[in-house]
């Protein structure tokens, strides 16, 4: 199951976050999200967890739990909506 994980506090890194979800079971990879230009998080992330019922404990129990002052938001991922990625407005004003 992959599992969304947001309201990440900025400083967690993937290692961080595997951490905060082997106490559920074993986690088969862990992604905290980066910015490309800034090298920043983006504030949230995904867990993978191959057994079931360890990953719907882990989001039942880590849902709105308190990291670093922030609530987190733990839920089942989504699949991505494939949309048409729009093409990039230049301005060529001078």
């Amino acid at each position: 199951m992959k599992i969304y994980v947001g309201n990440l506090p900025y400083s967690v890194r993937d290692t961080e976050l595997e951490q905060m979800f082997t106490a559920y079971g074993e986690v088969s990879s862990a992604t905290v999200i980066i910015e490309r230009e800034t090298n920043r998080s983006k504030g949230f992330g995904f867990v993978e967890m191959e057994n079931n019922a360890e990953a719907t404990k882990a989001v039942n129990e880590m849902n709105n739990r308190e990291i670093n002052g922030r609530g987190l938001k733990v839920s089942e991922a989504k699949p991505r909506d494939e949309k048409p990625r729009r093409p990039r407005q230049f301005n060529n004003r001078y």
